[in-house]
């Protein structure tokens, strides 16, 4: 499973992240929130805001207190500007609060001892590629003299300071994680990582034998004197700063001396017991390397260079010879960002910091390791004890029956056919990508029938199966056209390669737009049938990347929908043509008219809410970043609409904001996997009684696709969302959004000021894991008999976790849906029933049977009879708001601040009180 990123940023240029492959999430692009070590609460740093920004959210008018930075003074709640900076949270302050969800998983007590050294891991590369990416790019900023204000009132100088003092308390952090938790508890259950003064003299001798016979050979020291300039420091490269002095001289001589990256990181004494940094085996024998010389000191320190190195693509006369100057330019970059060893003396640093040209508030100094990312190296020991339980991702059920072996020809039950007869949703990784995408693209190579194969590749892996499939298909004299973006950050040069090696086989390659990312994820498949050419399409969150998606989770969709098909034709040829059309049949395509079409749903629930209709939006998306889509938001939950964000990262929106977003609430998933799968539900009327079934706009609407609600993922880039219309896949995604709001093991909860909370099960209550529950779901799907879809069926008899049931498409009552036989057609209940009162949901209040409904604020009050000790020990610290949405509003010294459940404001009085 990818260990670097399934929980924090992802390098798909989506956001943060968590897989294997040296990404993160938490998990890739990030977080703030609840993060003592004991009980997850909200610790003082987190406890005010995410950036830095006060808030009253007060209970008589909603007024919002924004820094002077921000640019703004008090707003009226009531009266929303879409204007006003008070009402949007700063995008990078909002990505180092999801970092510091990130985090958390390392510092959280019940992860395995091992998950929490990997997100340590994890923390460390989202942290390398934020200051790569956003930092540097705020220092590009400054330095070009822009000083215009992001739609949250800050210039680029402010956004810069801002940065840098809400990251120093992050790493001390994680500093104080490993040093006083991680390690001790990695020593009590029989894993030593020493200081080389722990190792006994043999250990030592042994060690420094080591070293001169396998390490000193690779070391180079460059030293800085009147005869040598200052040397070049790679980027993220772990060196030493060795003063030495002449045994009859007084002043001291600057030397770099680069920490091996091609060695092991942990030296091992005793494999899978005792282990020693590379870098203490180095600084306790420099006495080698350095003869005659007296070692005054020796300190590391590691850079970070800016990433955000640009060429105009107008004037380049060719993409790859600019893509090629590009990674060249990158190795010689501006540096962002130094950390030195806690005591490093005056001279060491000074000289540093002196010939690097840096700002003393760009130096972090840290006690401990500056560099967390090879310490993965321990979940390859044989520990089950201290990890989570392995998993292996499952076929579908769809198409393991009586399939063709992979690569080979099919007959009727080869994967078209199974396609021709139902749309297939595909969920990864808890479904294997080997058995279903890549052997889509596999069994179409090698099909005798198929006539062409076209495919947009973001990022695939070094090893690409993907890659092997369209080069067979070429052999196989099938027409084959691929898109390969070039300027996929940090994966320009593997997809380089790629296109070398694609074109010598003889395949057309399109490298890209001017002026335009493409990020879609789709394919297209041509095939020559009985009756005519058919196109089987697959339109999908996530890259044709093998490895990533073991830890991405992501979602795919297999269709033979002619519309769709027809909808990639046009995408396909605008990207080796001269323009894209404007025009498509079903899917939402950006730059050209995605953003006109989410903007019409959202405004669409806004006018059901305005007729007395039930309206709601659920979105599942990496980053809520477009100001536009923010305001938009806001105004529909002015009308009356429930919204539900679940938003892995960044989220510029305020939640919680009396008459202006109290019906929005916003989430967070943070686990094992990177949340990386995008889904937009809009109800559409669907629960109005008065609206016939064939009425306009009596349907929900599900999309899924590869877009965020991000402004680069709108205008500046080529992205593809399908619409979903097949009930049963439907009711697959209402199942797991359900499922993702219902979570109370891996979800936070944001406030209005841009903190966040994580959930806790109440004493009796079961712990509810999003992740958790699909891979035993789709464990339990694969192995039965009866099951077609990738949730085994009786999940959706589990109605503690759908908190509103739609029926009206699905063609049966909501209100059957619990009594419905497992093996009962989706659609047998006629399509003529009204939907029904909504079922509910566990939530955070006391006692395992206590429930709040859906119906808002009132029931939840209502089943909250015997309140905790915190609300009846502190009445003045909290009242009953007039509002429909929350039950609780609890005063704190920087406001009020609004909860549902009693558990929930009980929690916010203790933590504000302590």
């Amino acid at each position: 499973m990818p260990t670097d990123e399934s929980a924090a940023t992802d390098r798909n240029g989506d956001a943060p992240t968590t897989a294997d492959d040296g990404r993160s999430e938490g998990t890739g692009d990030d977080e703030s929130a609840r993060t003592d070590d004991e009980s997850a609460r909200t610790d003082d740093e987190s406890a005010r805001t995410a950036d830095g920004s006060p808030i009253d959210t007060g209970g008589d008018g909603g007024t919002v207190i924004v820094p002077e930075t921000a640019g703004a003074a008090t707003v009226d709640g009531a009266d929303f500007d879409r204007s006003d900076p008070a009402f949007y949270l700063n995008r990078e302050l909002s990505e180092l609060a999801y970092q510091r969800r990130v985090l958390h998983e390392a510092i959280d007590e019940r992860n395995p001892l091992l998950e929490r050294v990997r997100f340590l891991s994890i923390f460390t590369r989202n942290m390398d590629e934020f200051f790569m990416k956003r930092v540097g790019g705020l220092k590009q900023q400054i330095e070009a003299g822009v000083t215009e204000r992001t739609v949250d009132g800050r210039t680029p100088a402010e956004q810069w300071e801002a940065v840098l003092d809400a990251a120093r308390p992050m790493f001390a952090r994680q500093t104080d994680c490993y040093e006083n938790v991680v390690r001790p508890a990695l020593a009590e259950a029989g894993i030593h990582v020493l200081d080389y003064e722990e190792c006994s003299a043999a250990e030592r001798a042994e060690m420094r034998e080591y070293f001169e016979r396998s390490v000193l050979p690779t070391l180079t020291p460059l030293a800085f004197d009147p005869a040598h300039p200052f040397p070049f420091i790679s980027n993220l490269s772990l060196s030493l700063a060795v003063l030495t002095r002449e045994t009859d001289g007084d002043g001291t001589t600057f030397t770099r001396v680069k920490i091996p990256q091609n060695l092991p990181r942990l030296v091992a004494v005793v494999d899978g017991e005792r282990y020693v940094p590379i870098e203490d085996v180095i600084r306790a024998n420099l006495d080698l390397l350095f003869p005659n010389v007296e070692v005054v000191e020796a300190s590391l320190f590691r850079l970070t260079r800016n990433a955000e190195v640009r060429r105009d693509e107008e004037v380049a006369e060719d993409l790859i010879d600019m893509i090629e100057e590009v990674l060249e330019q990158r190795r010689f970059a501006t540096v962002v960002r130094l950390e030195v060893e806690a005591g490093m003396s005056e001279r060491a640093r000074r000289t540093i910091v002196e010939q690097l040209d840096l700002d003393e508030r760009e130096v972090f100094e840290r006690p401990g390791p500056l560099d967390y990312r090879e310490f993965t190296r321990l979940l390859e020991l044989d520990r089950p004890d201290l990890k989570l339980p392995e998993w292996t991702p499952q076929p579908h059920p769809r198409l393991q029956r009586q399939r063709t072996p992979l690569g080979e020809a099919g007959d009727e039950a080869d994967i078209f056919a199974r396609i021709r007869e139902d749309d297939i949703l595909l969920h990864h990784p808890y479904h294997s990508f080997t058995d279903t995408v890549q052997r889509f693209l596999a069994e179409a190579a090698a099909d005798p029938d198929v006539l062409a194969i076209k495919a947009a590749i973001y990022r695939t892996a070094s090893d690409s199966g993907i890659i092997q499939s369209l080069i067979d298909a070429a052999d196989n004299g099938k027409q084959v056209a691929v898109m390969v973006e070039l300027k996929a950050r940090f994966d320009e040069q593997n997809n380089l390669e790629w296109v070398r090696r694609l074109e010598e086989n003889g395949i057309h390659v399109a490298y890209g737009t001017i002026g335009l990312k493409t990020h879609t994820k789709t394919a297209l498949v041509v095939r020559e049938e009985d009756d005519g050419v058919e196109l089987y399409s697959h339109v999908a969150t996530g890259n044709y990347h093998s490895e990533t998606a073991k830890g991405y989770v992501d979602l795919g969709l297999l269709t033979a929908d002619r519309d769709i098909g027809q909808d990639l034709v046009k995408v396909f040829n605008f990207f080796t043509g001269p323009s894209l059309d404007e025009q498509f049949r079903k899917l939402l395509i950006a730059p050209v008219t995605m953003r006109d079409r989410l903007t019409e749903c959202i405004r669409r629930e806004a006018d059901h809410a305005r007729e007395g209709r039930e309206a709601r939006i659920v979105a599942k998306v990496n980053a809520l970043e477009d100001p536009d889509l923010v305001a938009e938001l806001y105004e529909a939950a002015t009308a009356g609409v429930d919204i539900d964000l679940i938003v892995r990262d960044i989220c510029r929106l305020r939640p919680g904001i009396e008459g202006v977003s109290e019906t929005i609430d916003v989430y967070s998933v943070v686990g094992r996997f990177l949340e990386h799968s995008r889904i937009y539900y809009f109800e559409n009327g669907a629960r109005d009684p008065e609206l016939p079934v064939d009425a306009p706009g009596g349907h929900p609407e599900y999309y899924i696709g590869s877009a965020d609600w991000m402004t680069r993922n709108l205008d500046s880039r080529v992205e593809a969302v399908a619409p979903v219309e097949d009930p049963d896949i439907r009711e697959q995604l209402r199942f797991v959004l359900e499922l993702m709001l219902a979570d109370n093991r891996k979800c936070w909860e944001m406030n209005a000021d841009g903190t966040y909370e994580q959930r806790q099960p109440a004493p009796d209550e079961p712990d509810i894991s999003t992740q958790a529950v699909l891979m035993d779901q789709t464990r339990r799907a694969a192995a039965a008999d009866d099951v077609d879809r990738g949730i085994a069926a009786d999940a959706f008899h589990e109605t503690d976790l759908l908190v509103d049931a739609v029926g009206r498409d699905s063609g049966r009552p909501a209100a059957d849906e619990a009594s419905v036989d497992a093996g009962d057609s989706p659609d047998a209940a006629g399509s003529e029933s009204e939907a029904s009162e909504p079922p509910t949901v566990p939530t955070e209040a006391a006692g395992p049977a206590t429930v709040a409904e859906s119906n808002g604020a009132e029931a939840a009050v209502a089943t909250n009879c015997d309140l905790p000790a915190a609300l009846s020990e502190h009445p003045d610290a909290w009242y009953r708001p007039d509002s429909d949405h929350y039950a609780f509003a609890v005063r704190t010294p920087d406001g009020t601040v609004y909860r549902k459940t009693a558990d929930g404001a009980a929690s916010a009085i203790e933590r504000y009180r302590d």
